[in-house]
């Protein structure tokens, strides 16, 4: 019978975020289908000339989730009985746009989103530009830890670690993100020029994986 241990390597790193990624979502309800989509896309337009005052390019806002969805809400009747009514179509538009660091056109992107004719919700978020080195680094040391743990193990119990059998790892995505504003509000921020003061300095972002490594036993 072939001896193995078994052992899940944890990989830890602290990364400094270089880019600002903020999430923007528009929604509405409409009585025609149609007319939802047409207004979805009227919105999107507004919204790209609205990045592009800020200095953004417009083409760089990306759409992440889009949905037309029937709408209803439950009533009693003379009964009462529960009853649903129609009441539209509510189209769901949330897209992201994502620059360079820069506090100065973060406030100049905000001011802009303020005074944009359409209803948004937007979220400020920091994140890394090299995504792909962050989850290479954070492999080599999972593996590194994954050993580390095996010699340890396998040199307390008095036998001899030998060649890797098997790998596992999820290839799921990691969160490289952080949020350092919870909430605010936008429109009391103080001015500066075209746009608001902001001074936000992010923390690092801590960031984790795992892979789990079956080896030899000799």
């Amino acid at each position: 019978m072939e001896k193995i241990i078994r052992v899940t390597g944890k990989g830890k790193i602290s990364v400094k975020p270089d880019m600002i990624c903020l999430d923007i979502t528009a929604r509405g309800t409409y009585p025609d289908y149609e007319e939802a989509i047409r207004k979805s896309a009227d919105h999107t337009k507004l919204l790209r000339k609205t990045i592009e005052k800020s200095g953004l390019p417009g083409q760089n806002l990306k759409t992440k989730d889009f949905s037309v969805q029937s709408e209803y809400e439950s009533y009693r009747d003379y009964n009462d009985n529960y009853k649903k009514r129609f009441l539209g179509y509510s189209f769901y538009h949330r897209t992201e746009i994502t620059f360079p660091n820069d506090n100065k056109q973060l406030g100049r992107t905000l001011y802009e989103l303020a005074r944009c004719p359409v209803d948004l919700e937007f979220s400020i978020n920091h994140t890394v530009k090299d995504r792909e080195k962050v989850k290479n680094t954070l492999l080599k040391k999972a593996v590194e830890d994954s050993r580390e743990k095996a010699e340890i193990l396998t040199g307390a119990a008095g036998v001899e670690l030998g060649q890797i059998l098997r790998m596992d790892y999820s290839w799921g995505e990691i969160n490289i993100k952080s949020s350092p504003i919870d909430s605010f509000e936008i429109k009391a921020m103080p001015l500066l020029g075209s746009g608001y003061d902001i001074d936000i300095e992010a923390d690092d972002i801590d960031v984790s994986d795992t892979v789990t490594i079956e080896w030899e036993i000799k």
